[in-house]
């Protein structure tokens, strides 16, 4: 097998919150990549927090494990804190542990130094434009910059996901980075079961089949404002279904606030996050139609999972969604173009049935896991071959992207 000229070989992972996955789209994108780059002979390592009350394995399906030591704090603003410690932690730990090390997000970019000391390898994953969420403070937002700019120097290869990604840092930084986007498998049907519903769903609304569906951190950047005013205004029959948790008590507020001015009849239910596949995937698959608001990064994972599960689409106006879905979508600007958009799909929904063969022809062919694991596999085994040649690995998808030579 010529995978097997890796057997000795190891890399970490790193930034994510842990796998198994119980979050969100790094968390998801970790536990795949992991336990592929296992069974193509990689000894692999995952950084995960504190498991708190629950279990703590050593593996996970052939992938290795560790933890970080101290519990997440309650506070927001010391869950900051602790993201930044538990990444510092991480990056010394994979440093000693692993030869390269891939790391997701550049939180701690300022100790981004560490593994460098340990003569390792070090790969960056920016995960989108940070600075852009709305979520954070000006002097977040500049210690994000900083960040950013501190990531590009110290890191031996960017890894973009997203074309769109790739194109900001190569102008900016005058470096050639690497593209490889997310990617999805099949996912098998699940039949309707009312047991698998959020006990929210339960009672009260009967939703099976028609309702519109969003999957999403409820967060500012990913417009959910947008999509709830747009929704209020149309003419809309059907519920909307809005799976996840709030990023902030502010944010929370706002949109309660909303709701309560504008709500009239209309049939919204939040069910809070949802991290059982099969109740996630059975939710998708069923859904009239799937709303997408994501707006500041990269190829976002709930995205392409709602292409393989042939949704009808409809996203938010902005490169990045048009880059994932090019013609395979609806695409809204404001909550008026939605409401518009609404109304219409809802008015004569024969119309849009080819939108989802054709998202899901796309993301198989253009997203499959397949395809993403030998583009990680090309990147690392020439890391492999040449003894951490920076050039080499380059020489596949992109010249080495720090300036500091």
């Amino acid at each position: 097998m010529n995978d097997g000229e890796q057997k000795n070989t190891s890399i970490a992972i790193i930034g994510s919150r842990g796998i198994p996955n119980n979050y969100g789209g790094f968390e998801g994108f970790t536990e795949v990549l992991s336990q592929n780059l296992t069974k193509k002979g990689y000894n692999v390592y995952v950084s995960c927090e504190h498991p708190g009350d629950n279990e703590s394995p050593d593996t996970f399906n052939g992938v290795n494990l560790f933890y970080f030591p101290i519990k997440h704090p309650k506070s927001a603003v010391m869950g900051m804190a602790y993201e930044v410690l538990y990444d510092v932690y991480s990056l010394f730990i994979a440093s000693i542990k692993a030869e390269q090390v891939y790391m997701l997000g550049y939180s701690a970019a300022l100790f981004f130094f560490i593994p460098k000391l340990f003569g390792k390898t070090l790969y960056l994953n920016p995960d989108g434009l940070e600075w852009k969420r709305s979520k954070f403070t000006s002097p977040i937002k500049l210690l994000l910059k900083i960040n950013e700019k501190m990531g590009t120097f110290w890191a031996d290869m960017i890894i973009a996901d997203s074309k769109g990604i790739k194109k900001y840092y190569d102008k900016k930084y005058d470096i050639d980075s690497s593209f490889i986007a997310y990617g999805v498998d099949k996912i098998p049907n699940v039949e309707w079961d009312n047991e698998k519903l959020p006990e929210i769903l339960k009672h009260g609304i009967s939703i099976n089949p028609a309702y519109w569906l969003l999957v999403a951190r409820l967060e500012p950047e990913n417009n959910i404002h947008t999509i709830i005013e747009g929704y209020m205004k149309s003419d809309a029959k059907k519920p909307l279904i809005i799976v996840g948790n709030f990023g902030s008590p502010e944010y929370k507020q706002r949109i309660l606030q909303m709701l309560k001015i504008r709500s009239k009849d209309k049939k919204i239910v939040f069910t809070g996050g949802v991290y059982d596949q099969e109740s996630l995937n059975m939710l998708r698959q069923n859904c009239f139609a799937y709303l997408h608001g994501h707006s500041v990064g990269g190829t976002n994972p709930s995205l392409v999972e709602a292409m393989s599960m042939k949704n009808l689409l409809v996203a938010h106006d902005n490169e990045f969604n048009r880059e994932v879905c090019e013609d395979t979508a609806m695409y809204f600007q404001d909550s008026d173009d939605l409401k518009d958009k609404i109304n219409l799909i809802e008015s004569t929904p024969e119309n849009y049935q080819e939108l989802k063969s054709k998202a899901y022809n796309r993301v198989h062919k253009e997203y499959s896991w397949d395809k993403i694991t030998n583009q990680y596999n090309q990147i690392f085994k020439a890391d492999i071959k040449e003894g951490k040649s920076e050039n080499t690995a380059g020489n596949i998808y992109g010249k080495h992207t720090s300036r500091r030579n």
